[in-house]
């Protein structure tokens, strides 16, 4: 495919860990054939469960929560940022005891899915499962069930750690989360 969505260097994730890989999904969000393809298996994974809600920690799991919500017939909802601490903005809300899967797109170690986790709760609703695209975290970072389409592997260090910063190699912050340390 022509718009490789695996890109190679020196990449500070948005956990502020550096890896010589990255995956960027949006890449292949641009096609909805693809999207709508990965919902659908995602959504097979989940099974008949009743979900009222798939939430998406903003930017990354936007489109695939609007995605996998259209696949089961749920609503489509995005969490964002907001002093540092996800928020449901514009009019989204969810009632005490609704069913909700949180979406992602890649997960490293599931710290933006567990913020949207603690606000779905917060907010009375039963988080059921979390799904992603990709699975870099090596196991279930969560408290529930986490459904996924591939597992990746890469090197991570911590910045002081980092054999690429040693070498000198400039580093990249592709991902649309705020520069970390």
């Amino acid at each position: 495919m022509q718009d490789e969505a695996l890109l190679e260097g020196h990449f500070r994730l948005s956990n502020g860990m550096h890896s010589p890989s990255y995956l960027q999904c949006a890449k292949v969000f641009q096609h909805p054939e693809h999207a709508e393809l990965i919902a659908k298996r995602q959504s097979a994974m989940v099974g008949r469960t009743r979900v009222d809600a798939v939430v998406g920690p903003a930017v990354g799991g936007i489109i695939a929560a609007y995605e996998l919500a259209r696949s089961l017939c749920a609503r489509a909802l995005f969490a964002e940022r907001q002093e540092d601490a996800f928020t449901l903005r514009r009019g989204f809300a969810i009632a005490e005891g609704e069913k909700v899967i949180v979406a992602e797109d890649v997960i490293s170690t599931g710290g933006g899915a567990k913020d949207v986790i603690a606000l779905v709760r917060r907010l009375g609703g039963e988080v059921i499962a979390v799904t992603s695209v990709v699975n870099r975290s090596g196991g279930n970072p969560f408290d529930v069930p986490f459904y996924y389409l591939h597992e990746f592997t890469a090197p991570t260090w911590p910045p002081e750690e980092c054999p690429l910063c040693r070498e000198g190699q400039p580093v990249e912050k592709p991902g649309s989360r705020a520069e970390v340390g």
